[in-house]
């Protein structure tokens, strides 16, 4: 063989070798994976899934999946809406790439809003939700999903009207869906407040100040079987000094954090925790950070293992961006949030 074709044949060779590693790279990074080590969550598997166009799900659900493994020793897989250039891009619905990981999942974290996923992630969801294991929705997760009615699970839309699900996913799993808002968006922010009845859940063991500059949500028909930790107090405006509103909607005021059962087809109960805080700048709150710790170790039956000082500090530099549509940072790719300790 002359030196010539030695030469033409190594370089296509390289060339192939080098496409197939751009495209397992590819691959590699539409998603991010924390492995933990030691901790209390050693051996479980949490699933974080960011989508929601407003809140900045994408930010805050890889800082607390770096806290769940690294502090606390659970293997995080965070997912993230993605567009054919594998880049995050939080205001396209049609596509979280990775949602197989929901096969050996133990819990699901969910940040989601309005999201149209193709059937055969739709599938690996309810696969999931029919398993009857745990849900933990924050924020807009109430109204996670808007499916067309032509489509298989149209069912799970926050505005399906049907006779067995109505409400969809939101009302039937979490509670309830898409209602309004109660305090004004961007001007009122809200504090959480314990309800009295439950102070002593293990939830709420060394919660002591939540205070997020979303605004309250409607809540209207969450139902009697649903425990209500905490109630969300409005304030008169934006910083965590402002008084509360002295007018009828804090008289009573608003379910904010509250947990519940979810019976499967098959009669299985799956433990839920709703909030309906959860914008990437409510998780500056050390106790937010902390009710989520908290209530990830409830959902997985660990409850006995939730101490008052559970370390919930930043495992890297956390800035987020402020809530609003079309405000997501542009160009990142799941790799960003990968862990660099």
């Amino acid at each position: 063989m002359s030196l010539y074709r030695l030469m033409l044949g190594l370089c296509f060779t390289l060339v192939a070798v080098s496409k197939l590693f751009a495209q397992t790279q590819v691959e590699e990074k539409l998603w991010c994976e924390y492995v933990g080590k030691d901790g209390v969550g050693t051996g479980k598997h949490i699933v974080l899934i960011a989508g929601d166009d407003e809140y900045r799900s994408e930010e805050a659900l890889p800082m607390l999946g770096k806290i769940l493994a690294v502090r606390h020793g659970f293997k995080c897989t965070v997912l993230f809406p993605v567009n054919n250039d594998g880049i995050i891009q939080p205001n396209y619905q049609k596509n979280i790439p990775g949602l197989d990981a929901l096969a050996t999942a133990d819990l699901v974290i969910m940040g989601l809003r309005f999201r149209n996923l193709p059937d055969e992630q739709m599938a690996a969801i309810d696969r999931y939700l029919e398993s009857g294991k745990p849900i933990i929705g924050v924020r807009t997760s109430t109204h996670a999903f808007k499916i067309p009615s032509d489509r298989k699970y149209h069912r799970y839309s926050f505005n399906f009207r049907g006779e067995q699900w109505s409400g969809g996913f939101g009302q039937r799993v979490l509670g309830d869906t898409w209602v309004s808002h109660h305090g004004k968006h961007g001007k009122e922010s809200c504090r959480a407040v314990v309800n009295d009845k439950f102070a002593d859940h293990p939830i709420l063991r060394g919660v002591d100040d939540v205070w997020g500059s979303t605004d309250v949500y409607e809540i209207k028909r969450l139902g009697e079987s649903a425990d209500v930790l905490m109630r969300g107090q409005i304030l008169e405006g934006m910083k965590p000094t402002d008084k509360a509103v002295e007018d009828e909607r804090n008289n009573p005021m608003m379910p904010l954090v509250w947990t519940k059962t979810y019976k499967t087809k098959s009669g299985k109960d799956s433990r839920i925790f709703c909030t309906t805080m959860g914008a990437a700048t409510d998780f500056e709150s050390e106790d937010l950070r902390r009710l989520l710790v908290n209530a990830s170790l409830w959902s997985l039956e660990m409850a006995e293992k939730i101490q008052p000082d559970l370390d919930v500090s930043y495992v890297e530099p956390y800035d987020p961006t402020n809530f609003g549509f079309k405000r997501f940072q542009k160009d990142r790719k799941p790799s960003f949030y990968d862990l660099k300790r």
